[in-house]
């Protein structure tokens, strides 16, 4: 098979993918849910985060009783619920800007600056750590919906599997050499550091590396004038914008299979984001590994995972990405069994799990993005994305919020990991039933030669 080059445009894309793995990897999937779960322990139970002693206290949240292990779970479902209210707005603005980067860059931007706070979250400060963590995840996906929207204007339909992949496995591999620094950063702590200001300068780090790198995409990316826009009454460009999103909302019944596809990515993505979401919990809080062996850890993820999107790419093009998907949560499904019956402190099967999630996890997604792609009607991208984005990472809370009573429930994460097996089988069954050609011709889009 002979092998394409990117060119310039879609090697700046790649680079917002390298930009905002930073945040993903050591904010929302290493260091800040076992950081704001201490702090929580702390303010709920009188004692620091590290402390061997078992907190069973609870904390008051709007007069409710909320598990102080539970709290960061209810965080990001509270920020995914507002998101189905913010995102498909942006959608639809940014399908109707001048500037879909310029867009891009400034949500990025602010959602870094959100981020950088996050340094100054300490001892019982639950409130503004959970606070910090709504808006900012808030503004990565309204970032990532205009980024995964630009996909369609740089790539054809023939090589989005390939481009969405490769910008996958760049940003595991940024995100993985950032975390690699963290790792030394939290373990080495340098000139008498505290684990904790470890853990709150790697938080910074990874503000600043977002908003860094967000300049090559910034720079790199074209403008582009809106295409194919539905005209819709209004003024103003929020006149517009919503006036657009109500149509699309009433019309999505037209477009059976990519209506599909989205109910299938909202149930076995909520699953992946929960499992990415719960990992460092979980090891930290049932498995009882330090956190310097988590972020080993999560270091051969991403490693790994820079080798698991390209073999999926490479898969999809030859048998398609609907069927490599569907291969991928068959895997998905026994990580999820193998992770319930995980000894404590026994850290070679923990290692083996972590290959299996690195294979998996960035091959799922990458093509996820690029099959929905071939399904959206030309001039509503940004909008069906925000859709899209609404089920994407960082933001999946069905799968958090079961993942958060189960825990509460039973005040042990065991069943709530295997809890989560449920959203894998149900999406894998939706997705077994849509038919990709027919729903790519409803679109009124061209079929690539392999679906």
């Amino acid at each position: 098979m002979t092998k394409v080059k990117a060119n310039p445009e879609q090697r700046a894309w790649f680079f917002y993918d390298w930009a905002n793995s930073a945040y993903i990897t050591t904010i929302g999937t290493v260091l800040y849910a076992p950081y704001l779960t201490s702090v929580a322990e702390r303010a709920a139970c009188g004692f620091v985060g590290d402390d061997d002693r078992k907190c069973v206290e609870h904390l008051s949240v709007l007069g409710l009783s909320v598990s102080a292990g539970s709290l960061v779970f209810y965080v990001v479902t509270l920020a995914t619920v507002i998101s189905a209210f913010v995102l498909p707005i942006v959608g639809a603005i940014a399908d109707r800007v001048e500037s879909k980067k310029t867009l891009m860059a400034g949500l990025a931007w602010s959602g870094a600056a959100v981020a950088a706070l996050m340094f100054f979250v300490t001892g019982t400060n639950w409130q503004l750590g959970a606070g910090l963590l709504v808006v900012a995840n808030l503004f990565y996906a309204s970032s990532i919906v205009v980024y995964d929207a630009i996909l369609i204007e740089i790539a054809e339909p023939d090589e989005r599997d390939r481009i969405s992949s490769r910008g996958w496995a760049l940003g595991y591999l940024g995100g993985g050499l950032l975390l690699a620094v963290n790792l030394a950063l939290v373990t080495v702590k340098p000139f008498g550091l505290s684990t904790e200001m470890a853990v709150r300068i790697s938080l910074l780090s990874a503000a600043i590396w977002w908003a860094y790198f967000t300049l090559i995409p910034y720079r790199g990316i074209k403008d582009r004038a809106p295409r194919g826009v539905v005209p819709v009454e209004g003024t103003s460009l929020m006149q517009r914008s919503f006036g657009q999103l109500f149509r699309t909302l009433r019309e999505l019944r037209n477009y059976p299979q990519t209506l599909l596809f989205l109910v299938a990515y909202l149930f076995y993505n909520d699953g992946i984001q929960t499992v990415i979401y719960s990992a460092s919990v979980y090891g930290d809080k049932q498995l009882g590994f330090e956190t310097s062996t988590l972020i080993a850890t999560i270091l051969i993820v991403q490693f790994v995972g820079v080798v698991g999107a390209l073999v999926f790419g490479r898969l999809a093009a030859r048998i398609g990405s609907h069927r490599t998907i569907l291969y991928g949560l068959g895997v998905w499904i026994l990580v999820v069994c193998f992770g319930y019956f995980l000894p404590a402190e026994q850290i070679v099967p923990f290692l083996v799990l972590a290959v299996a999630i690195g294979l998996v996890l960035g091959g799922t997604q990458a093509l996820s993005r690029a099959f929905f792609s071939q399904l959206i009607p030309r001039g509503r991208e940004a909008e069906y994305f925000s859709l899209y984005q609404a089920c994407e990472r960082g933001t999946s809370w069905l799968g958090t919020l079961v993942f958060g009573v189960v825990h509460q429930l039973t005040d042990s994460y065991r069943p709530a990991i295997l809890a989560l097996i449920i959203f894998f089988v149900v999406g894998g069954a939706l997705l077994w039933k849509l038919d990709a050609r027919q729903g790519i011709v409803e679109a009124g889009n061209q079929a690539p030669a392999i679906v």
